[in-house]
C-alpha cells in the first residue's frame, strides 16, 4: 500500500508529497520516508544526512540555499511543528523553468513535504511561531560548495506571504541575481 500521494508543481522534478496518516483514538502513524515508494517521485539516491531546524519567530525567512555540483543535493523537507511556506527555485542551467519557483504550505497538520531535485535553491518563511523542519539530504553539507541567493531579490520575484521579520546575517549577505549567473551544471 502506497503511503504517499505525489503532486506535480509545474517544474520538472519539484514535487509536493502528501503523506497518508493512519490514525485512531490514540493518534496517528505517518511514514516520513520510503525510498521504494518515493522512487516514482524521483528520489533516486540514499539519504546521507538529516537536519532539523527550529525557527522561533513568525515571518522569519531562511534561504535561498543551495550547494554547487558535484555536491548538489536532493532534499525532502517536512514540517514537524507549526507551518511554513516552502519554496523551491530552479537553478538548473538549460532548464525550461530556469529561475522559476514554486511554493507549498507545509505544516504539522497537513502532512505535506516538498521534494526538491538537485539543482534547486531552497528557502522558507515561518507562517507561525515555533516552526520545526526535518530535512533529508542526498549529499552531506560541503562548506566549500554552499551558496545562496537573496531571498528578497526583486529579480526572483518570490512573493513571501508575510512581511519578512528576520533573516540571518549569512542570508542577508547572499547576493542578488546578476546576468553572470547562468545556472548550475549538473553532472548526473
Amino acid at each position: 500500500m502506497t503511503r504517499f500521494a505525489v503532486s506535480e508543481t509545474g517544474i520538472e522534478g519539484l514535487r509536493v508529497v502528501q503523506r497518508q496518516r493512519l490514525g485512531d483514538g490514540r493518534g496517528f502513524l505517518s511514514r516520513l520516508f520510503c525510498a521504494e515508494e518515493l522512487a516514482s517521485a524521483g528520489w533516486c539516491k540514499p539519504v546521507v544526512q538529516i537536519n532539523h531546524t527550529w525557527t522561533q519567530v513568525q515571518g522569519t525567512v531562511r534561504g535561498m540555499h543551495f550547494q554547487h555540483p558535484p555536491h548538489a543535493e536532493m532534499k525532502l523537507v517536512t514540517c514537524l511543528r507549526g507551518a511554513v511556506w516552502d519554496v523551491g527555485l530552479d537553478l538548473r542551467a538549460g532548464s525550461p523553468t530556469f529561475l522559476q519557483w514554486r511554493a507549498a504550505e507545509l505544516s504539522a497538520d497537513n502532512g505535506r513535504a516538498l521534494l526538491l531535485p538537485e539543482g534547486f535553491a531552497h528557502g522558507f518563511q515561518a507562517l507561525t511561531d515555533d516552526c520545526e523542519l526535518l530535512y533529508l539530504h542526498t549529499a552531506p553539507y560541503a562548506a566549500q560548495a554552499e551558496d545562496g541567493l537573496s531571498a528578497t531579490d526583486a529579480a526572483l520575484s518570490i512573493a513571501w506571504p508575510l512581511p519578512v521579520a528576520l533573516q540571518s546575517d549569512r542570508d542577508l549577505r547572499h547576493p542578488a541575481l546578476t546576468s553572470m549567473f547562468t545556472g548550475l551544471k549538473l553532472t548526473s
